[in-house]
């Protein structure tokens, strides 16, 4: 089944143009921040699959097993509290990803302590760009789902 619209299909549209810029924000988080790439691969996934982004989460799990993330680790993102396999700091980004995706839910947003929770793990540059990481792919996630883009058919390496 074919998205509804591709955002991307002509680079001369305003949204393109758009979507070129947001890419390009999330390549600067994911390329550049001193926040582990094992843990930004996790708190993406994780928002993805809360979102309900198909395509998203068949992204963000094959990155994670392309880049030698363990199967046992992306299988048991969504059940991350239940399991034995994350980090304590691990623990805490998803805390705070969860609980960002969850804003509308959760009515507060992060709690407090979830945030002291990260903080204890991260500096405030790492602590900065999980924000902006939050954010972005709960954005990416919007888009993804508003014009139903399907996951499936992803090809590991292409993105983050």
């Amino acid at each position: 089944m074919a998205a509804r619209l591709n955002l991307f299909g002509d680079p001369t549209t305003t949204a393109a143009k758009a979507a070129k810029h947001f890419g390009a924000a999330s390549q600067t988080i994911l390329q550049e921040s001193t926040l582990p790439p094992e843990t930004q691969k996790l708190v993406v996934l994780r928002a993805s699959q809360i979102n309900g982004d198909g395509y998203a989460t068949d992204v963000w799990s094959k990155n994670a097993a392309h880049a030698g993330e363990s199967a046992t680790r992306i299988n048991l993102v969504a059940a991350w509290r239940e399991s034995t396999v994350f980090t304590d700091a691990e623990r805490a980004a998803l805390q705070v990803a969860e609980e960002g995706t969850r804003i509308a839910d959760a009515g507060g947003g992060v709690t407090d302590r979830a945030w002291a929770d990260a903080a204890e793990h991260y500096d405030e540059d790492q602590l900065s760009d999980l924000v902006m990481l939050i954010a972005l792919i709960n954005a990416t996630n919007r888009m993804a789902v508003i014009v139903d883009q399907r996951g499936g058919d992803y090809e590991p390496g292409r993105a983050g």
